[in-house]
């Protein structure tokens, strides 16, 4: 497939060159210790004492040389491992909310370990989605619990791959021996490690921070699944030009990517980002802005350059509500990501730049995932595809709705949204005037109301909560006091109105 593209040839190797510069001559600020000792191991030049660290481009090139060209998340049911790149993108869910858009009052809350239940049972049964990037945070979580509680939530109510961060190597192992009990043992887990991990190890601009860099090591060391994410936000930690983010985020991603494989060598990654500009009006976070897309298109170029697997947070949005904006927000940047061969695409879910998690949007999200994914699967020209005999055979002013062919190809040649509405308006009005708000909304109580048939077994999860005093309950019930939207239908009029379509003009 021709991917779109911004750079040409030159533009990638300047980019590239200009990273290797930037980290041999700069450097990166790197508050780890450990981290410092292993680059200066592996033949950087480090000042501890003022925890810089540069890296010839020798080095770079050595190491980054070593990145495998595939990348595997696996889910409790390895029906749903997924390995990329693939012809069609892996989306997933955005992660981390700290509020969530309660179903039953409609107003914004801290989100709790129940509601992660409830995402996770959702998710698992919406078919555009194939990983659950554990959506919200757990403001009911126990201090010592918090990384655990989440994963649980998650793990006890979805088969689909699931992955978010920890705070650090004691959560980190806290989970791990999660997925010990789930799978029965420890040789059992290890055997097919089931739990994803993410970090941000860089802090734009060009730093290195202690404990994500801790954990960065951890995980290679261990070969635990896990992979990185650059996030900067241009105006404020880059240039303020698409062409200087990138080359800033370039060079962030190699030097992850060279102490990953310093720490262990052949361990997977995904070229992954989340760039985001400013609006320099007043400095707001802006997920949703157009140049997500642009920006993800350059990256797949550069991840494509490295033979690596590309990424990115695509389809955030700054609405508050699943409105207009949030749909061109979200439909956008996406698209962008999928036409420019981006492999991992994290989009769904959430609304207000990240804050907050709404069940309706995320059902929305699955359309919006679905289309996407038939824009990936390709054109389909064949000379058979063509058609031209049935065309002949059909002949002018004939009717193709009635040929075989046509019944055959109804269900497959286009893609059917179950929530967009495609009515006439009197239809429409007659069935009540619902917003796809409502209809999504609805969409999800049908799936919640029903039990969650990927549901952790018993048996493994009284081995799980043998194992951890005082973990939460981490069951996905239904919330109390939430019902189907009530949309409703009208009368029939007395007298049809007039086509509103045009008519053919003589």
């Amino acid at each position: 497939m021709n991917f779109f593209s911004y750079l040409g040839d030159d533009d990638i190797r300047y980019v590239h060159e200009s990273s290797l510069e930037i980290l041999e001559e700069v450097g990166l600020l790197v508050r780890n210790e450990k981290a410092r000792k292993r680059f200066a191991e592996h033949g950087a030049i480090v000042d501890h004492e003022t925890e810089m660290v540069r890296i010839p481009a020798a080095v770079v090139e050595k190491y980054r040389a070593l990145v495998p060209p595939t990348f595997t998340l696996r889910g409790r049911d390895p029906a749903f491992d997924v390995t990329f790149p693939r012809k069609l993108p892996v989306i997933a869910t955005a992660s981390s909310a700290p509020d969530i858009v309660d179903p039953v009052s409609g107003e914004t809350r801290r989100s709790r370990s129940d509601d992660i239940a409830r995402i996770a049972h959702l998710i698992n049964e919406l078919p555009g989605f194939d990983l659950f990037s554990i959506s919200t945070l757990a403001d009911d979580a126990p201090g010592d619990q918090f990384s655990l509680t989440r994963f649980y939530a998650a793990l006890k109510n979805c088969v689909k791959p699931c992955r978010t961060s920890v705070y650090n190597i004691r959560e980190a192992e806290q989970v791990i021996k999660l997925g010990e009990l789930i799978a029965g043992s420890r040789e059992a887990y290890w055997k097919r490690p089931f739990i994803n991990f993410g970090y941000c190890a860089i802090v734009s601009p060009l730093t290195m921070d202690f404990d994500s860099t801790d954990t960065l090591m951890y995980f290679a060391e261990k070969g635990i699944t896990a992979y990185g994410t650059i996030a900067p936000m241009g105006g404020l930690s880059t240039p303020l030009t698409l062409p200087g983010m990138l080359v800033i985020m370039n060079a962030e991603w190699l030097a992850a990517a060279t102490l990953v494989q310093m720490s262990r060598a052949g361990t997977a990654q995904l070229y992954n980002f989340l760039p985001v500009f400013a609006d320099m009006r007043d400095g707001a976070y802006a997920p949703g802005a157009i140049e997500i897309g642009m920006m993800n298109s350059a990256v797949c170029q550069m991840a494509r350059f490295y033979n690596v697997p590309s990424g990115g947070y695509l389809g955030l949005t700054n609405s508050k509500v699943a409105d207009a904006q949030a749909g061109f927000e979200k439909g956008m940047s996406p698209l962008m990501g999928a036409l420019s061969g981006a492999d991992f695409i994290a989009m769904g879910g959430l609304q207000d730049a990240l804050m907050s998690f709404d069940f309706g949007q995320a059902a929305i999200d699955n359309e919006i995932a679905l289309m996407i994914k038939r824009v990936r699967e390709g054109f389909g020209f064949s000379k058979e595809a063509a058609s031209v005999q049935e065309i002949k055979d059909t002949g002018p002013a004939g009717m193709f709705a009635a040929n075989p062919a046509t019944l055959e190809r109804m269900a497959s040649a286009t893609f059917m949204p179950e929530l967009a509405d495609r009515k006439l308006r009197e239809h429409w009005e007659l069935e009540g005037s619902s917003t796809i708000q409502q209809r999504a909304m609805n969409k999800a109580f049908d799936i919640l109301s029903k039990p969650n048939s990927a549901a952790l077994d018993a048996a493994a999860d009284a081995r799980v909560r043998a194992g951890f005093d005082g973990l939460v309950a981490g069951d996905a019930m239904l919330q109390e006091g939430w019902k189907r939207i009530d949309i409703g239908s009208k009368a029939p009029p007395r007298e049809r109105r007039p086509s509103r379509r045009r008519q053919k003009q003589h």
